[in-house]
C-alpha cells in the first residue's frame, strides 16, 4: 500500500437532464469494480453516506459512484412552489416543480456522465423509493437493484404515511435551525440523533464532527424537501419490477416501519428482506460489512442485464468520464 495521500474522492462533475445539473463523484478506490451508484435520501448531499460504507462496498469489487439529487447539495435547486412544508408536500399527493419520472432520469444522466451502460443500485431512504422507479422505467440501465429504509416507490400520500412513523415525523417538523453553517451543523446532530437506533447509545461527539465535516443545509430546507416528496410517479407498480431485488431495512428505523420492507420485498418477485438488527434510519458502521456482504451476494447472483432492444433510447453521452 502506497503511503502517499490520495484524495478518496474525484473532482465533483456535472450530470445534466435538461436544464438540472446534477454533481457527482466517484469513488478512487476500487475504480475498476464493477459500477454501483448510490441515490440519496430526502434533502441530504452524497456525502451523508458514509466513507467508511463506500471502501467496504469498495473491497467487494465495486466501482462506486455517488451524486446529488435535484433540490439537494450542489445540484440544481428549483424556484420555491406553493407547497413549501414536506409533510403538506406528502398529504396533497401532487407537486408542480417536476415529477418522480424525472427524478428517475436525473440518475440515467448520472449514469450517462460516467459512461456506464448499466450499474448496480443502491438507494437509501427516499432514494429507495427513486431507485426503484429507475428500474420500472430504465431496467436496462440497472444490474441489481438494492433498497434500504425505504417505502415502496409506488405508493404517495395516505398510503404512504402508513408506513411513517408519525412521532418522529411530528419531531422533524418541529425542527428550526438558522441559515448557517452552525445552524446545519446543529441540525445534522439533531436529524442524527433521531434517526439513530434507540438499542445503541448515541455518539454525540461522533455525530458532530460528522456535521461539521459535511455542514449540509438540505437536512432543514423543507422548502426544497417539499418539492422531492411531492414528486409524483404515474409509472407502473413496483410489482412490476424484472431486476434482482435487495431490501435491506434497520429493525429500530424510527422514522419509517420496517413493514415498508416487508411490503417492497412481499410486491417484488424474488425479492430479499434482510433485517439489519440495532440499525435505525441511518448507516452505522457495524453495519457496514453485512450490507456490502449481501450487496455482493445480490450482485453474484443477478442474472445477465438484457440487451437493449433497437427502439430503445441509447444513453446520451456514451463516452466514459475521465
Amino acid at each position: 500500500m502506497s503511503s502517499s495521500p490520495t484524495r478518496l474522492w474525484s473532482p465533483v462533475r456535472r450530470a445534466e437532464n435538461g436544464t438540472v445539473r446534477l454533481a457527482y463523484d466517484r469513488l478512487t478506490q476500487g475504480a475498476d469494480g464493477e459500477p454501483l451508484l448510490l441515490v440519496i435520501g430526502l434533502g441530504a448531499n452524497r456525502r451523508w453516506v458514509p466513507d467508511g460504507l463506500c471502501r467496504t462496498l469498495a473491497a467487494q469489487g465495486f466501482a462506486v459512484a455517488r451524486y446529488d439529487q435535484r433540490d439537494g447539495g450542489e445540484s440544481t435547486h428549483l424556484p420555491p412552489t406553493a407547497t413549501r412544508n414536506p409533510i403538506s408536500a406528502l398529504l396533497r399527493r401532487r407537486g408542480t416543480a417536476y415529477t418522480a419520472e424525472d427524478m428517475a432520469d436525473d440518475a440515467v444522466a448520472v449514469l450517462d456522465a460516467l459512461g456506464w451502460q448499466s450499474a448496480h443500485l443502491l438507494g437509501v431512504s427516499l432514494g429507495g423509493a427513486v431507485a426503484q422507479r429507475v428500474a420500472l422505467r430504465h431496467p436496462d440501465r440497472v444490474r441489481t437493484l438494492t433498497t434500504m429504509a425505504s417505502v415502496p416507490g409506488d405508493v404517495s400520500g395516505l398510503r404512504a404515511l402508513r408506513y411513517v412513523r408519525l412521532g418522529t415525523l411530528a419531531k422533524f417538523a418541529r425542527l428550526r435551525f438558522p441559515d448557517t453553517r452552525e445552524g446545519a451543523v446543529a441540525a445534522g446532530v439533531a436529524v442524527s440523533r433521531l434517526l439513530a437506533s434507540p438499542r445503541r447509545p448515541f455518539d454525540e461527539r461522533a455525530a458532530r464532527k460528522a456535521a461539521e465535516g459535511n455542514a449540509d443545509s438540505g437536512v432543514h430546507d423543507q422548502e426544497a424537501q417539499s418539492r422531492q416528496i411531492g414528486a409524483q410517479w404515474h409509472g407502473p407498480p413496483i410489482s412490476a419490477l424484472d431486476r434482482p431485488t435487495l431490501v435491506l431495512h434497520g429493525a429500530d428505523d424510527p422514522l419509517i416501519k420496517p413493514a415498508a420492507g416487508r411490503a417492497i420485498a412481499a410486491r417484488v418477485r424474488g425479492a430479499r428482506l434482510v433485517l439489519l438488527p440495532e440499525v435505525g434510519h441511518e448507516l452505522p458502521a457495524p453495519a457496514w460489512d453485512s450490507v456490502a456482504t449481501e450487496i455482493r451476494a445480490l450482485a453474484d447472483t443477478a442474472r445477465p442485464t438484457r440487451k437493449r432492444r433497437p427502439q430503445e433510447q441509447r444513453p446520451r453521452n456514451p463516452l466514459p468520464d475521465r
